[in-house]
């Protein structure tokens, strides 16, 4: 942070909304759930004293074993008690998980996953299903835990396909749950609750248009309504205000203000991203993490401020958008930095950026350090992605929006745009509007309680620009009757994959800014931009212990508690193959299409042992990735941590060899993605893009898209100031428009 603080600090809490009326489940179903999540997240008892049925007997010495050595991993004055605490807890015990999971099955889980998930609950519940799937004709739900413990360790293995996916999503779902539910977890970890020497922000006082109760659709007149206050949304409603129009924005979300931030781990994910961030393609491979807050993306994001680079702008150019060859791209790019303060002057590296800075120097390899969008102070904080208390990250909440209500715009939160409005002027069909439905706070000002009022809300406008990101913006179009068979298609996704490893000392990797280094040694392994980039990852407990590996109950619980010595890394790829974003036909929330391609798992491939060398070089004791089937590498005493000569060592090469032999196998490989592009394709033909070379939707009239969805193809970087500087360039091409049309008005009526 820019300066220590010597008082405490403690965010207000952010109740979340009340749990689903009805269960998603039956009483056997949950039954046979909570006994999976157990068996996964056991309670771990000595022989003596465990309840067979309910615990995890293990023998007394390495019960002791395991007790002496959480002891040790806790903070000095940490009451000895906590570890056996955090033994004998089990993913059900704690009220917070059975909540937890009762909202995510019950709320964010699309129908087709629930109705799989129950199909599968149904079959482990009967004789001949549990057969199949287990071995045993008694259901798991009866077995004693030591069992379902055994049979799920062999769902890893198995022959069938289904039953290795199985073992990947009920693992990943208990790990994902117990985690931002455990109460003794960042006890023995010493997570803080906040950043260590945050000082408190003091953030911009919106206000907010309110609607009072009503039977009808309320009406309401702007110049330009823009759907979305993210990154794109922000920058056009600064530009377009400070042009002199009359502006609304409007956002799903709901505006939180610093005294929240950083949000808790339970109530982040739930009120900053989308689909409480449990969202996956239909083959369920890539897990999509995407903001859905005021702000967008630019809330939550890692502060990373990358240009987009020369061979992507020329990529585009020639694709027929010579904009981004021009000097008014470059103008903009340097415009939206400039706003919030872009720099690497003043970044801090923490000790996982450092060793990846290191390391690449060691290797030869072309590192640097990534700009900061933190207004040109020292912003050492690993909190951000629930939010920024200190108000040091110059997102659009911080910077942009600000800027626009200060020029005049309005805003409106809690509102779902659900259509865009249309008329035929001129024999062109001409965006006039957008109808949505907004949704009050509760009587308290919060979201946890019922609405005060609920009301249909019509905007009508001269112009309509679509900022609502690259997963709904496209299906804002669909709904609106748009047939462009493009919307939604060419979803890119930047897919990632994890290499981890611990070190000898502590290093406490939430400590420190996030991303503040890159490798781009192995950016160009095709010769035409594709390739990927090594980065540090989110180390947010729930963020990273999800990727851990689960072998056991104990062995999962020990790593981590490890997690104050562990760093993460990502190999994130520029991807060429695409997916499709469509509507879910049952309920219209977001579904996608997108299975990572040979071609660009090869190249994620190449980044992962890249990483791994770099670990190896700076000392590391272990060295794992995520891939199912990969060994952990573990430095031996004839190699010792203290004596790294290079990266010769035959036995890390052959494990090197291993991860290349093995690939990512399929289904049971899992890849995320933190940015996503391409839905709403710019391009200089409606038939191969969404767009025109200005942001006016194809076969309309006043109709525009201004975020990530319109890049032509994969940025290659961090797409936030990409996105700014396009939407810099439309939003001020829109305020041209509505001038002229002024003028032209204007000299009708003299």
């Amino acid at each position: 942070m820019s300066a220590l603080s010597t008082e405490t600090v403690s965010p207000k809490a952010a109740p979340l909304p009340p749990l689903p009326e009805a269960d998603p489940l039956t009483p056997a179903q949950w039954k046979t759930l909570l006994a999976i999540a157990d068996a996964v997240i056991p309670s771990i008892q000595p022989f003596t004293k465990a309840a067979p049925t309910l615990e995890l007997a293990i023998p007394d010495n390495a019960y002791s074993t395991a007790l002496t050595t959480l002891k040790g991993l806790a903070p000095q004055g940490t009451d000895e008690r906590v570890a056996e605490v955090f033994l004998k807890e089990s993913a059900s015990s704690t009220p917070a998980f059975r909540e937890a999971l009762f909202r995510l099955v019950g709320f964010y889980m699309p129908q087709k996953n629930r109705n799989d998930l129950v199909m599968v609950l149904n079959m482990l519940n009967y004789r001949a299903g549990s057969l199949i799937l287990t071995g045993y004709t008694t259901s798991i739900a009866e077995q004693p835990l030591h069992v379902r413990e055994t049979i799920i360790q062999s769902w890893a293995t198995a022959r069938l396909p289904l039953l290795r996916q199985l073992h990947r999503q009920l693992t990943m779902l208990s790990k994902k749950t117990w985690i931002t539910a455990t109460p003794t977890l960042p006890r023995i970890l010493g997570y803080p609750r906040v950043p260590l020497g945050m000082v408190p922000g003091k953030g911009f006082d919106y206000e907010f248009i309110q609607f009072p109760p009503g039977t009808g659709p309320q009406t309401i007149e702007t110049d330009v309504v823009i759907a979305g206050s993210g990154c794109g949304g922000g920058v056009c409603a600064k530009n377009l205000a400070e042009a002199g129009q009359r502006v609304i924005v409007v956002e799903k979300a709901y505006h939180w203000t610093p005294e929240y931030f950083p949000m808790t781990e339970a109530d982040g994910w739930n009120h900053l991203f989308m689909n409480g961030a449990f969202m996956s393609s239909d083959d369920s491979t890539i897990s999509v993490v995407a903001g859905q807050a005021w702000g967008g993306g630019g809330t939550v994001n890692w502060s990373a401020s990358l240009q987009t680079q020369g061979y992507v702008r020329k990529e585009w150019a020639e694709r027929g958008l010579p904009f981004f060859t021009s000097a008014e791209f470059q103008t903009s790019l340097d415009r939206v930095c400039d706003r919030m303060g872009v720099s690497a002057d003043l970044v801090k590296q923490n000790f996982t950026n450092k060793t990846l800075l290191e390391g690449a120097r060691k290797l030869g390899w072309s590192h640097k350090a990534v700009p900061q969008n933190t207004g040109g102070k020292q912003h050492y904080c690993g909190h951000c992605t629930f939010g920024c208390g200190s108000c040091e990250k110059q997102g659009p909440v911080v910077s942009f929006l600000p800027d626009a209500a200060r020029a005049g715009a309005k805003f409106i939160e809690g509102f779902h745009a659900e259509t865009i409005l249309f008329e035929t002027k001129n024999g062109k069909k001409t965006a006039v509007g957008v109808k949505g439905t907004w949704v009050s706070r509760d009587v308290h000002g919060g979201v946890a309680g019922p609405p005060t009022t609920k009301r249909e809300v019509i905007i009508r406008a001269k112009r309509v620009i679509v900022s609502a990101g690259t997963m709904q913006s496209p299906l804002l179009l669909l709904r609106s009757g748009l047939k462009n068979p493009q919307i939604g298609r060419n979803l890119y996704l930047h897919p990632v994959s994890l290499v981890g490893a611990i070190h000898k000392d502590e290093v406490k990797p939430w400590e420190g800014a996030i991303l503040t280094a890159v490798v781009s040694e192995y950016e160009n392994l095709d010769g035409k931009g594709h390739g990927c980039k090594l980065e540090a990852t989110n180390m947010i407990p729930s963020s990273w212990l999800i990727w851990l590996p689960w072998k056991s109950g104990l062995d999962y619980k020990m790593s981590a508690a490890r997690m104050k010595h562990m760093v993460g890394y990502i190999s994130i790829v520029r991807d060429r193959d695409t997916g499709q974003v469509y509507p879910d036909p049952v309920d219209g929330r977001v579904r996608f299409k997108y299975s990572t391609s040979a071609f660009d798992k090869r190249h994620i491939i190449e980044g992962l042992v890249a990483l791994a060398k770099i670990q190896y070089v700076a000392g590391a004791t272990e060295i794992f990735t995520v891939i199912p089937g990969v060994s952990t590498f573990v430095r031996d005493d004839s190699n010792p941590v203290d004596d790294v000569d290079g990266i010769n060592d035959a036995r890390f090469n052959e494990w090197l060899d291993e991860i290349r032999a093995t690939g990512f196998p399929s289904p049971e490989s899992m890849f995320v993605s933190a940015h996503q592009m391409g839905t709403c394709r710019m391009g200089s033909s409606p038939k191969t893009s969404v767009v025109d070379p200005n942001g006016l939707v194809w076969g309309t009239e006043g109709l525009f898209v201004a975020d990530a969805s319109v890049f032509p193809s994969a940025s290659g970087v961090n797409p936030m100031v990409t996105n700014m500087a396009i939407s810099d360039w439309i939003s001020r091409n829109v305020a041209r428009g509505l001038s002229r049309e002024s003028v032209v008005h204007e000299g009708a009526r003299l």
